[in-house]
């Protein structure tokens, strides 16, 4: 088992003709996903990597639907169409590795989602991956790389910096464990799913016994999985790590979203709320993977 995508899970490419586009869908069919059609405006009834192209996300999904999840490899600028064309086919998950993308146009693609009761990986993800079962995004980058660094396991993985999801995740291979599902949850602004909604299903998952998160200071992302925790709908080990210890207030960190101000979002108070709700909180980043192995072998 797994959570958002499996071997099961059908793939739709928007934006599969392009540079990106063709490059990463080479890589999600060599590892395995069920890439069943792709769509560009304009170039429907041409192929990429055998992958039947389509004009409209409603062509793809009359001649292959139901899709599963959908991966947006277009531009910032012009990627609410795309999403929100999705939303209306009916597509339940949709994974968005573009960054640049204006606040009111993520603001209205999250708001649009909800309402469709779709989820948003993203704007500004490196995507999300099953081990040994699905790919969406350019996570893990070649076929042969994510089978190294993504090991399959049983601990999930959620992180807010691209980097440091692939090195958890190799860190926890390295330990003895492995991955049930990493993902990067996104670098803009205003991203779609947050880690607080990723416990639960996380709780659901019997093939995860633990979580690890990577986090950061700004938002108040990890204040609300630590009441997640305190409110019992995550009950499973977790242990994270907060970047941006000792930055000062106002001061811009990371990611762009990662401002602290008036004692909100800052590490401390990310801390002291997830060490309060029961968390495994450590100091440094390697120490992610011996805490796991060690409350696992408990």
């Amino acid at each position: 088992m797994a959570i958002l995508l499996d071997e099961r899970t059908t793939m739709l490419i928007q934006g599969i003709t392009g540079r990106e586009g063709t490059a990463r869908t080479r890589f999600m069919l060599a590892y395995g996903t069920r890439v069943v059609a792709g769509v560009t405006p304009g170039r429907g009834g041409s192929q990429v990597h055998h992958v039947p192209v389509y004009d409209t996300v409603q062509e793809a999904w009359k001649h292959h639907g139901p899709i599963g999840a959908t991966v947006t490899f277009v531009p910032g600028l012009v990627v609410k169409d795309a999403v929100l064309e999705a939303i209306e086919a009916g597509i339940k998950l949709i994974v968005m590795p573009v960054e640049r993308v204006p606040l009111h146009d993520a603001l209205e693609m999250i708001g649009e989602a909800r309402r469709g009761e779709a989820q948003i990986v993203g704007p500004g993800s490196f995507g999300v991956i099953s081990p040994g079962k699905s790919v969406a995004g350019w996570i893990g980058g070649t076929e042969d790389l994510a089978r190294e660094m993504f090991p399959p396991g049983h601990v999930g993985v959620i992180s807010r910096s691209g980097g440091q999801t692939t090195t958890l995740s190799w860190a926890i291979g390295q330990a003895g464990l492995g991955i049930s599902t990493a993902l990067h949850i996104g670098s803009e602004p205003v991203v779609g799913t947050s880690p607080a909604e990723l416990l639960p299903l996380f709780e659901e998952d019997e093939d995860t016994h633990a979580v690890a998160l990577f986090g950061e200071i700004g938002t108040v992302a990890e204040e609300e999985a630590a009441e997640v925790i305190r409110e019992g709908r995550f009950t499973k080990p977790l242990v994270a790590y907060i970047a941006g210890v000792g930055v000062k207030p106002g001061m811009r960190f990371s990611h762009a979203s990662a401002i602290v101000e008036r004692g909100r979002g800052s590490a401390e108070s990310k801390i002291r709320a997830l060490r309060e709700a029961g968390a495994h909180v450590v100091d440094r980043p390697e120490e992610l993977a011996p805490t796991l192995a060690t409350l696992l072998r408990r």
